[in-house]
Protein backbone atom coordinates (compact mmCIF):
# COMPACT_ATOMS: atom_id res chain seq x y z
CA UNK A 1 0.00 0.00 0.00
CA UNK A 2 1.48 3.61 -1.14
CA UNK A 3 0.83 7.14 0.58
CA UNK A 4 1.04 10.72 0.40
CA UNK A 5 2.65 12.73 3.26
CA UNK A 6 2.30 16.77 2.93
CA UNK A 7 4.21 18.56 5.39
CA UNK A 8 3.51 22.54 5.32
CA UNK A 9 4.92 25.02 7.87
CA UNK A 10 7.95 27.92 8.81
CA UNK A 11 11.08 26.41 7.16
CA UNK A 12 13.60 25.29 10.13
CA UNK A 13 16.44 23.01 10.21
CA UNK A 14 15.73 19.29 10.43
CA UNK A 15 12.28 18.94 9.28
CA UNK A 16 13.46 16.19 6.79
CA UNK A 17 15.55 14.48 9.27
CA UNK A 18 12.57 14.48 11.66
CA UNK A 19 9.80 12.84 9.73
CA UNK A 20 12.12 10.51 7.45
CA UNK A 21 13.31 8.91 11.21
CA UNK A 22 10.07 8.92 12.45
CA UNK A 23 9.22 6.99 8.80
CA UNK A 24 12.26 4.86 9.32
CA UNK A 25 11.74 3.79 12.86
CA UNK A 26 8.32 2.75 11.48
CA UNK A 27 10.13 0.60 8.51
CA UNK A 28 8.10 2.94 5.87
CA UNK A 29 9.99 3.19 3.00
CA UNK A 30 10.03 6.70 1.26
CA UNK A 31 9.90 6.13 -2.68
CA UNK A 32 10.10 9.59 -3.99
CA UNK A 33 10.09 13.25 -2.20
CA UNK A 34 9.94 16.83 -3.56
CA UNK A 35 10.28 19.61 -1.25
CA UNK A 36 10.57 23.30 -1.90
CA UNK A 37 11.38 26.43 0.51
CA UNK A 38 9.18 29.44 -0.75
CA UNK A 39 10.30 32.70 0.58
CA UNK A 40 10.62 31.45 4.60
CA UNK A 41 7.36 28.84 4.10
CA UNK A 42 8.41 24.89 3.32
CA UNK A 43 6.05 22.20 1.35
CA UNK A 44 7.04 18.56 1.09
CA UNK A 45 5.42 15.77 -0.47
CA UNK A 46 6.75 12.34 -0.01
CA UNK A 47 5.22 8.91 -1.65
CA UNK A 48 5.56 6.22 0.66
CA UNK A 49 5.25 2.18 0.60
CA UNK A 50 3.55 0.94 3.57
CA UNK A 51 4.18 -2.81 3.21
CA UNK A 52 6.04 -3.41 6.03
CA UNK A 53 4.27 -1.11 8.34
CA UNK A 54 3.94 -2.97 11.78
CA UNK A 55 1.96 -0.69 13.21
CA UNK A 56 -1.74 0.41 13.04
CA UNK A 57 -2.05 3.27 10.06
CA UNK A 58 -3.77 5.61 12.52
CA UNK A 59 -1.31 5.20 14.72
CA UNK A 60 1.50 6.09 12.39
CA UNK A 61 -1.10 9.69 11.62
CA UNK A 62 -0.97 10.76 14.63
CA UNK A 63 2.93 10.59 15.27
CA UNK A 64 3.05 12.47 12.53
CA UNK A 65 0.74 14.89 13.57
CA UNK A 66 2.35 14.98 17.08
CA UNK A 67 5.73 15.62 15.68
CA UNK A 68 3.82 18.20 13.37
CA UNK A 69 2.51 20.05 16.13
CA UNK A 70 5.42 19.85 18.26
CA UNK A 71 7.59 21.32 15.22
CA UNK A 72 5.19 23.88 14.35
CA UNK A 73 4.02 22.40 10.54
CA UNK A 74 1.11 20.83 9.62
CA UNK A 75 2.20 16.97 8.76
CA UNK A 76 -0.70 14.81 6.97
CA UNK A 77 -0.68 11.33 5.87
CA UNK A 78 -3.73 10.20 3.01
CA UNK A 79 -3.87 6.79 1.41
CA UNK A 80 -2.86 7.12 -2.36
CA UNK A 81 -6.24 6.13 -4.08
CA UNK A 82 -7.67 9.29 -1.46
CA UNK A 83 -4.81 11.56 -2.66
CA UNK A 84 -5.49 10.78 -6.36
CA UNK A 85 -9.26 10.70 -6.36
CA UNK A 86 -9.45 14.59 -4.17
CA UNK A 87 -6.72 15.90 -6.74
CA UNK A 88 -8.40 14.19 -9.93
CA UNK A 89 -8.76 17.06 -12.65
Amino acid sequence: MKAIISVIGVDQIGIIAEVSSLLAANKVNILDINQTVLDEYFTMTMLVDLEKLETPLEELKKELSNKGEKMGLSIKLQHEDIFRSMHRI
